[in-house]
């Protein structure tokens, strides 16, 4: 502050309005009187009024300080004195002074232009560092927003890839079918162990978990001493242990085809919720598992397999007799109940051609006593052994993934399906 009081050609007294002997009383009644006139909120139109009033505050300060007082009394007797001595000298000295003095002025007033300008650079260099910076900043954080966008769209296509290529889990009720048949034609199925043994060459099934039920066809004339009607038809919920047997249970009364080991007539089977399990649309959509020829009601792929033999010239329709087997007959004895011994040799064994693959579409090589069913059957069971193949190979790439990502390097997943 007291630079800015060198500078300023108004004496702090000058201010004060009183005289350099004043006394701080003098000095405190002088600030009052002073005050009560400049104050802004006396002068609210005033802009200057603010400034004034701070100005008039240093100076009372000032000069209630005793050493500032000091200092500020020997620069006016300096001033005075000087002043004194100009007015002894003659014209010339006094154009020499003034014209010094006004060089001084023009200096100090430069430096302080100049001093004002470094400033200001300074400011606007500050500036545009910052928006430099903050630019930087913004470039960076898009970058990585976007990289990121980039490392989450590419995850989540190769999440839709594994999800697409990972077949559906089962339901519980895949591998339940709904049978509905005649008890004129079908006498013996009054029991849950009748049925099981009856369907015993498609699989095996769950007989504990067998639900059926017999009713009597309704009449509109009954006679009122007529007892209870003896029934007519039946329907049973039957659960095969695996879905394949489910299949070829449904295929094989779908396709009424000739060469089923089981007497189909007057019986229909068909899936418990009237329409096929999702893995088989997925084993279809995959090109494991042909969908041409399936029908319309819900049995899935059996026309295809029979097209698929009926193309064949080579196959052995001798082997595949129309000659159903008798109830209680052992299941040993027909093609669904086990794979048959297709021997060791590679002319004896069967070679399937499925969609995608690398043989020709619609190549089938049977082995003899292998008929059309077990064909399908077979096809179902090799196909539900890639799948589950591929889902333990999807399994042990997101292993490893979710390794590489945790600590840097690959990891060795040992392969548990062998």
């Amino acid at each position: 502050m007291a630079s800015h009081e060198e500078e300023s050609d108004i004496s702090p007294y000058e201010l004060l309005n009183v005289s350099i002997e004043a006394t701080d009383q003098e000095i405190k009644s002088a600030y009052r009187q002073r005050s009560l006139k400049v104050h802004p909120d006396r002068n609210p139109n005033n802009p200057d009024a603010a400034r004034k009033f701070h100005e008039l505050n240093q100076a009372y300060e000032l000069l209630l300080d005793p050493l500032r007082r000091l200092a500020l009394d020997a620069k006016l007797r300096v001033k005075q004195a000087r002043a004194e001595r100009f007015k002894t000298y003659d014209t010339k000295r006094k154009n020499l002074v003034e014209e010094l003095e006004e060089r001084e002025r023009a200096f100090k007033k430069a430096r302080v232009q100049k001093q004002k300008e470094e400033v200001e650079v300074y400011h606007q260099t500050e500036r545009i560092k910052e928006e430099g910076r903050r630019m930087r900043e913004e470039r960076e954080k898009a970058t990585k927003e976007r990289e990121r966008l980039a490392e989450e769209e590419q995850k989540h296509a190769s999440m839709d890839a594994d999800s697409e290529l990972e077949p559906p889990p089962l339901d519980q009720f895949d591998t339940t079918v709904r049978l509905k048949y005649s008890l004129k034609s079908h006498s013996e199925l009054t029991t849950k162990e009748n049925i099981a043994s009856y369907l015993s060459p498609f699989g095996s099934v769950d007989v504990d978990s067998i639900v059926f039920s017999m009713k009597a066809k309704k009449s509109k004339s009954k006679s009122k001493g007529s007892g209870e009607a003896a029934p007519t038809h039946a329907t049973a919920l039957v659960p095969f242990k695996t879905i394949s047997d489910a299949y070829a249970a449904v295929t094989a009364s779908s396709t009424r085809s000739s060469s089923s080991r089981v007497d189909l007539s007057n019986m229909e089977i068909t899936w418990v919720n009237n329409k096929e399990p999702l893995i088989l649309g997925w084993l279809k959509k995959m090109g494991k598992l042909s969908a041409e020829g399936t029908s319309s009601n819900s049995s899935p792929a059996g026309g295809a397999a029979n097209s698929t033999v009926d193309s064949n010239p080579n196959f052995d329709r001798s082997s595949t007799a129309a000659t159903p087997t008798p109830f209680g007959a052992p299941a040993g004895s027909t093609p669904f109940s086990s794979f048959p011994n297709l021997g060791a040799t590679s002319s004896s064994t069967p070679s399937f051609s499925f969609p995608g693959s690398g043989q020709g579409a619609g190549t089938t090589t049977a082995a003899p006593g292998l008929d059309y069913e077990s064909l399908t059957m077979l096809r179902l069971r090799q196909a539900e052994r890639e799948s589950w193949r591929g889902r333990l190979e999807n399994e042990r790439r997101k292993k490893r993934m979710e390794h590489e990502r945790a600590f840097g390097r690959p990891s060795v997943v040992r392969d548990v399906a062998q």
